[in-house]
């Protein structure tokens, strides 16, 4: 699969990058970028869920009234889950949502990731992202002329740039990651990945080991 490499103009540099197919063009397996998305919301909970349980609330276990002859009904103790105030039955308790899985079916989400977005059109490859200093204003004009601006963006490179992820960090669904760090996740979660083309090696090194 053969791409155009645009510049940070947004107009095409006239070159293409060659992609390959065992990343960007296998048949998707949906199954495991399911597994894959589910894992990764369920390790972002932080599980620190409490409520306080019949034996851990304050009060007197002592018989609020007589067993019969009120008129009313029976009464055991003012700890009991039925009254207003009372403690909640069988409530949360901090508890860890995460779950293993398999390295395999990880990297098999993110190339069927890969490959949806590439059927999409929704993958550009860029020349070079590089700023001499954070800015803000920069990055935001270089998703306008992308045709990214308001949308959700993905920005793949092949190393940390602290002046692009200084400069990002402050736009509404902006993410920018490493070849390395690309989840399923936040590739099903752009309207439109962009893959430096020196990350591209990387990337897909990282995906067929």
């Amino acid at each position: 699969m053969e791409l155009e490499i645009y510049g940070t103009d947004g107009k095409s540099t006239g070159k293409k990058a060659k992609l390959s197919d065992a990343v960007f063009g296998i048949e998707p397996n949906d199954h495991a970028i399911w597994l894959d998305v589910k894992q990764h919301l369920a390790n972002r909970r932080q599980g620190t869920h409490k409520t306080l349980e019949r034996s851990e609330i304050s009060g007197s276990t002592r018989k609020l009234h007589r067993q019969k002859g009120t008129g009313g009904s029976r009464k055991g103790s003012i700890k009991n889950p039925l009254f207003r105030g009372g403690p909640r039955v069988f409530g949360p308790r901090p508890r860890d949502y995460g779950f293993k899985l398999n390295r395999k079916v990880k990297d098999l989400a993110r190339r069927s990731a890969l490959t949806h977005k590439a059927k999409d059109g929704a993958i550009k490859v860029l020349d070079a992202v590089a700023l001499s200093a954070p800015k803000t204003k920069e990055y935001a004009g270089m998703l306008a002329k992308l045709e990214l601006k308001g949308r959700k963006s993905l920005l793949v490179l092949s190393g940390r740039d602290e002046n692009v992820l200084m400069s990002a960090r402050n736009i509404p669904g902006t993410r920018v990651v490493t070849a390395a760090e690309v989840n399923t996740y936040d590739i099903m979660n752009a309207n439109g990945v962009l893959i430096v083309q020196d990350a591209i090696a990387p990337l897909e090194a990282t995906l067929t080991k």
